[in-house]
């Protein structure tokens, strides 16, 4: 390995540990307004029934917004992800990479669960949140898969 490579890996390195910390804060952010707007429920799911309009109508502007950032982070979670698999970086550079997106993806799939289970008895099927799941999915097992290795899956 050069010095060159070795120095531009360095910066990638950092610069992905900067942004997934940016990415955090965001998700930190947007979950503690979930939170304070669920406070009504001491179950889920809820009796949307059972809640003021002006207390729903909070939980479902707070939803919508944990919604579009998961969304959003999951498109680009899939581009960094096709990135990296891309760089010229080795294996091992690589595998290092993929350990912090694995961690974020980790924390990241904890908020954004409770898109699933805080909910209202009857919520209307969102086809888009499915399909935003499913590819969140197959970018952690993409990572995870990268992390691990194949003798890693076969142990």
């Amino acid at each position: 390995m050069t010095e060159t490579t070795s120095t531009a890996f360095d910066r990638a390195r950092t610069g992905l540990w900067v942004s997934l910390q940016k990415h955090l804060a965001l998700i930190y952010q947007a979950e503690a307004a979930f939170t304070k707007a669920v406070a009504f429920a001491d179950a889920f799911p809820f009796l949307a029934s059972a809640v003021e309009a002006e207390l729903l109508a909070e939980y479902d502007r707070q939803r919508s917004a944990l919604r579009d950032l998961f969304t959003d982070e999951t498109a680009q979670l899939d581009t960094l992800t096709k990135a990296i698999r891309t760089k010229g970086y080795s294996e091992d550079e690589k595998k290092q990479l993929y350990l912090l997106l694995l961690g974020y993806l980790d924390i990241a799939a904890a908020v954004f669960e409770r898109l699933a289970v805080q909910v209202p008895v009857r919520l209307p099927k969102d086809a888009e949140l499915e399909a935003t799941q499913a590819r969140f999915e197959r970018v952690r097992n993409f990572a995870r898969l990268q992390v691990k290795g194949m003798a890693g899956l076969l142990c």
